[in-house]
Parts: structure tokens; sequence; C-alpha cells
């Protein structure tokens, strides 16, 4: 079989190793990537801000594991903390009291 390139060698082969596994909730899967496209597209209004290169490093990869773009993370992470639907974590509540 020819390839097209080195990455596309690197996929076939995975594929053929079985690295894939099916998804849990297939339905569950496509309502992200709807959610994803909506938030993407509703654009209103621009805001900059400065981040630690660290954080912006961090939250880039998360986005990659969440399969969107770090900007669409950012504006779902600020959506749920304003709706109050974000909250933190209490283990790291709890070690933050522990370091006082």
């Amino acid at each position: 079989m020819k390839f097209h390139d080195p990455e596309e060698r690197e996929l076939m082969e995975s594929i053929e190793t079985e690295e894939w596994v099916s998804i849990d909730d297939l339905e569950e899967e496509i309502q992200k990537a709807k959610q994803a496209a909506r938030a993407t597209l509703a654009k209103s209004e621009r805001m900059n801000i400065r981040i630690s290169p660290n954080d912006l490093r961090r939250l880039k990869l998360k986005a990659m594991q969440e399969g969107m773009p770090y900007q669409t993370l950012v504006s779902s992470i600020i959506h749920k903390y304003v709706m109050g639907r974000l909250e933190e974590k209490r283990e790291y509540r709890e070690s933050q009291f522990e370091k006082r």
C-alpha cells in the first residue's frame, strides 16, 4: 500500500494493530462534538488575557484530550463558572488548607 506521508503510515499501522477502541457511548460523543461546534460558531465578544506559558501548554493539552480547540475549552470553563456549574475538586481545596 502506498502512503502519502509518515503520519498516514503511522495511522494505518495503529488501526491494523488494533490500537483503536470503540467508545462506550457514541451518542454522547456526538453531542459533545455538536456542542463544541456550536460554541465555536457562537462567537460574540473578544477577550484578551495574559496567561503563563505553562498554564497555556496544559490548557492546550486538556483541549486536545477533549478534542476541541483550546479557545472553546476556555469559553466553556468560563461559561460553567459564571453559571455556577464549575466546582473545585475537594482534594485540591483540602490540600490548600493543609499548606497554610
